[in-house]
C-alpha cells in the first residue's frame, strides 16, 4: 500500500498502464518496481564507465553519469518528500533519465547526433526511453523493461515534435503543450541542481577552474563567505564541499518553497490539473538568476577549457569513425548487432554505439583501426 501524498501526486495504483500487461508487483507498488528494474538492467551498470565531464579513466574521484544519477535520485527524493509527491516514481525517472547517454558526455552525443542527421538524428532522452522500452532483454515475456507511462513520460524530459508524432501517448504533451506529473517535472529540476553543483566540485577538483574564477559567481561566492565567516580556519577540500554543500541546499529549500506557492496559487487538485497548468516546479526568479550565471561561468570556463576540448574532439572522432565503418560494412559489428542492423540500419548501429561505455568504445576503435590489433 502506498503512503499518503498529495491530492495532485502520482499514485502507481492509478497508472495509465504499460506496454504490456503484467500482474500486480504486490507488496511493491508499481513504480517501486519499475525503479527496482531500472537499477538492475545492463543500461544502469554502463553508467559506472560513462562521462559525465571528465572521461572515467582521467580519475577516480570525478563523478561519472552512474554517481551522477544517484546524486540526482537523492535530491529529488528529499525534494518529492517535502512536497508531498511520490518519492518513488521521481527517484525512478532520475535513475532512469541518462540510460541513453552515450559514451564521452556531450560530446559523444553530438557526434552521433551529426552521424545519424540524415536518420532522424539522435535524442540522449529518447534513446533513454528507447532502452527501457525496446533495447533493454531481461525478461521472457517481452522487450524492454515495462515501465509505467508516469515513468516513461519523466525520462522523455526534452523531444522534438516530429519525433512526438511517431510516440503516440508518450509524445502527445510535446505536441499539446501540457506538462508532466509534478514528480517528472522535480527530477528533471533535480538533475540541474545536482550537475550544475557536482560539475563545480569537479571542476575544481580538476584543476580547470578555481575558487578565485568561482569568486565572479554571486551565488558561490555567497555560501564560501558563509564558510569562511563560520569556519576561518578551514581549508583545502572541505572549503570545496562545505560550500557546494550550502549551494545544493539553498537551491532545495528555494525550489520547495516557491513550487509549494505555485501549486497553491494554481488551485491544483489532481494529477490532470497539473498536466493542464503551467510549469509549477520552479526556483524562485533572484535564485534562478544566480543559477543560471552559474551554469554561463560552467559553459565558459569548464566545459569549453581547452583541455576539455581536446577530450571531447578524440571523443567525436571515436564516435564518427565508429559509426562510418559499421554503416560502411555491417560485418564489423558483433554477431547479434549485424541481425539488427539488417532490419533497423543506421538506428541499430546508433543503439550499439550508444550503449558503449567510454572505454569499450576506445576499445572497440582499437580494434578495428590500429594496425597491431589485427586480430581485434
Amino acid at each position: 500500500m502506498e503512503p499518503s501524498f498529495a491530492s495532485y501526486a502520482a499514485h502507481s495504483s492509478q497508472t495509465r498502464g504499460r506496454l504490456h500487461p503484467e500482474p500486480s508487483a504486490a507488496p511493491r507498488s508499481e513504480f517501486q518496481r519499475y525503479r527496482d528494474r531500472i537499477i538492475h538492467s545492463t543500461a544502469f551498470r554502463r553508467l559506472e564507465y560513462k562521462t559525465q565531464v571528465f572521461v572515467n579513466h582521467e580519475g577516480d574521484l570525478f563523478r561519472t553519469r552512474l554517481t551522477h544519477s544517484l546524486e540526482v535520485a537523492q535530491i529529488g527524493r528529499t525534494i518529492a518528500r517535502l512536497l508531498g509527491l511520490n518519492e518513488d516514481l521521481v527517484e525512478a525517472v532520475a535513475l532512469a533519465h541518462d540510460l541513453g547517454d552515450t559514451p564521452f558526455g556531450h560530446a559523444g552525443q553530438d557526434a552521433l547526433n551529426a552521424c545519424m542527421r540524415e536518420h532522424g538524428g539522435f535524442e540522449h532522452n529518447l534513446q533513454s526511453l528507447r532502452v527501457v522500452d525496446l533495447l533493454e532483454e531481461r525478461y521472457a515475456e517481452f522487450d524492454g523493461l515495462n515501465l509505467t507511462f508516469e515513468a516513461r513520460e519523466g525520462i522523455l524530459k526534452h523531444c522534438s515534435l516530429g519525433n512526438a508524432e511517431k510516440l503516440g501517448d508518450i509524445g502527445a504533451r510535446f505536441l499539446n503543450k501540457q506538462q508532466p506529473s509534478l514528480e517528472a517535472q522535480i527530477a528533471n529540476l533535480a538533475d540541474e541542481i545536482a550537475y550544475n553543483n557536482h560539475d563545480v566540485d569537479d571542476g575544481l577538483r580538476s584543476g580547470l577552474i578555481t575558487l578565485e574564477h568561482l569568486m565572479e559567481v554571486q551565488l558561490f561566492a555567497r555560501h564560501l563567505g558563509e564558510v569562511r565567516s563560520h569556519y576561518p580556519v578551514l581549508n583545502g577540500r572541505r572549503v570545496v564541499t562545505e560550500t557546494v554543500r550550502r549551494m545544493i541546499n539553498t537551491l532545495i529549500l528555494d525550489l520547495v518553497n516557491t513550487t509549494r506557492i505555485n501549486i497553491e496559487n494554481s488551485g491544483v487538485q489532481t494529477l490532470d490539473d497539473v498536466r493542464a497548468a503551467p510549469p509549477l516546479a520552479a526556483f524562485s526568479p533572484a535564485l534562478l538568476d544566480e543559477h543560471r550565471e552559474l551554469k554561463r561561468f560552467l559553459h565558459r570556463h569548464l566545459y569549453r577549457h581547452y583541455k576539455v576540448a581536446r577530450m571531447s574532439a578524440k571523443a567525436s572522432r571515436i564516435i564518427t569513425d565508429l559509426y562510418t565503418a559499421f554503416t560502411g560494412d555491417a560485418r564489423l559489428l558483433p554477431p547479434e548487432h549485424q541481425a539488427r542492423e539488417s532490419l533497423e540500419g543506421a538506428r541499430a548501429v546508433a543503439d550499439y554505439i550508444a550503449g558503449m561505455t567510454d572505454r569499450y568504445a576506445m576499445r572497440e576503435h582499437r580494434r578495428i583501426f590500429a594496425v597491431e590489433e589485427i586480430y581485434g
